[in-house]
């Protein structure tokens, strides 16, 4: 058989260029759309349930992961039990045999390049349980159900004469969502693609494309819509001598990485483990409260809930001691780790911001750092370290701006976290998020 000819082969660019960029358009819109909304209405819960008595505020979110394990394991339908007939009706709540149901960054990577098999139809009840999770206190984010809202309205999308659409819709999507929530455009683009390469997703013409488009569509929509959906820790002071800067880096970027690091190592190896959901959420529920507890009594309640923008409040607003950070750092760690090992819905992106900001501001008193340069630093360093996104990392610290040599900190503050966090991961075992062979996981 022939070869096709060179310029046959190139004559396909546009047409691959035009169909990812109109799939990154659609899902991205639509995608944006529903997010936003979603995320709105997570904060709106969120800010009621801050503003309640220290006892509702400890409570509630462990009422919440129990709805959240009810909602997903009693309401949701195993694979395995049902027959054929019965799971067309029963599709939007049937999981596969063995899943960990609440694991939406899981999904997103096991499917990564495989976009037409995405359980899109899942959305709604992990819907109910991300707003269980979420929206009444527990300690995980919005930006995994950004993302996989995303992902799944462009997979639903691409359906009929859209369907040569799925992929670069599922694909903009996800980094549309993304995009809307943190307001950076490309925060959006690279987060999905590298989580993606998780799953040895390529980095295709189509695929970088249609990340790109819907990286855009997300950030446009946040603009013209004017949403505040997360606050980034801006630095507005670059550090005052070289050797400080260089102090900064090392401590900040080891401390942010190494917590984050063993924080998503035992959430990977919850999540893991085989257990029944009730006894899974015994053991976490507890853990979440004693947690809450400790914080509302050495920081202050809204420290205790939510993804973390609480603590960080507090840290701003509170001359503590370095110390007192500190144990507020690791009780935000073990608070995130056992909700989401207990069957809690959300994502890890912001609460590792959260949990790397005070691992910076716990040196800033020493080093007399500036505190806004060394929460950012540290938040840099937490998704690089813990989550295993340096490339995601850089791209928040281009987007979210500040002085130049400020910037340059938080650039190598994710190098050092991102070796740190590897080093970790290795001598623990696991990480966050594994590689995974490419292959569709059913």
């Amino acid at each position: 058989m022939k070869e096709p000819p060179a310029s046959a082969s190139r004559s396909t660019w546009p047409s691959i260029i035009a169909t990812s960029a109109l799939g990154g358009v659609l899902g991205g819109l639509l995608a944006a759309a529903v997010v936003i909304g979603f995320t709105e209405i997570l904060k709106a819960m969120l800010a009621i349930v801050s503003r309640q008595h220290t006892w509702v505020v400890i409570l509630v979110p462990i009422l919440g992961l129990a709805l959240s394990v009810l909602v997903l394991y009693g309401f949701g339908l195993s694979g395995n039990t049902e027959n054929s007939e019965r799971s067309r009706w029963t599709q939007w709540r049937t999981f596969v045999p063995r899943a960990s149901r609440s694991d939406l960054t899981g999904d997103m990577v096991g499917f990564a390049g495989e976009e037409e098999h995405f359980p899109w139809r899942l959305a709604p009840i992990r819907m109910l349980a991300m707003i269980a999770t979420v929206g009444f206190g527990a300690a995980m984010g919005t930006e995994a159900p950004a993302a996989y809202l995303g992902v799944a309205t462009g997979a639903a999308l691409g359906r009929g004469w859209l369907r040569p659409l799925l992929r670069p819709a599922a694909v903009g999507g996800g980094a549309a969502g993304v995009a809307a929530l943190m307001g950076i455009p490309l925060l959006g683009t690279a987060y999905i693609l590298e989580l993606g390469r998780r799953h040895h997703a390529p980095l295709s013409a189509e695929r970088v494309t249609a990340a790109l488009v819907g990286g855009f569509v997300g950030w446009l929509l946040h603009v013209v819509l004017g949403v505040n959906l997360i606050s980034l820790v801006v630095p507005v002071e670059s550090p005052h001598t070289f050797h400080q800067e260089m102090v900064t880096v090392l401590l900040i970027g080891t401390l942010s990485g190494a917590v984050t690091a063993i924080s998503g190592a035992a959430i990977y190896r919850a999540k893991s483990f085989m257990v029944h959901p009730i006894i899974r959420f015994s053991l976490g529920g507890l853990a979440v409260g004693i947690a809450a507890v400790i914080l509302a009594k050495i920081a202050a309640p809204s420290a205790a809930v939510g993804p973390g923008s609480g603590a960080i409040r507090w840290a701003e607003s509170t001359p503590a001691a370095a110390l007192t950070i500190f144990a507020v750092d690791i009780l935000r760690a073990v608070a995130t780790t056992s909700a989401a090992a207990a069957g809690g819905c959300g994502g890890l992106f912001v609460p590792f911001l959260a949990i790397g900001d005070l691992a910076g501001r716990v040196f800033a008193p020493v080093l007399r750092v500036p505190d806004d340069l060394a929460g950012a630093a540290g938040a840099a360093g937490g998704i690089s370290g813990g989550y295993h996104l340096p490339f995601t990392a850089v791209a928040m610290v281009l987007g979210q701006g500040g002085p130049r040599l400020a910037m340059l900190t938080c650039l190598a503050t994710v190098v050092v976290a991102g070796f740190v966090g590897r080093g970790v991961a290795s001598l623990v075992g696991h990480s966050y998020i594994e590689k995974r062979p490419h292959q569709l996981e059913t």
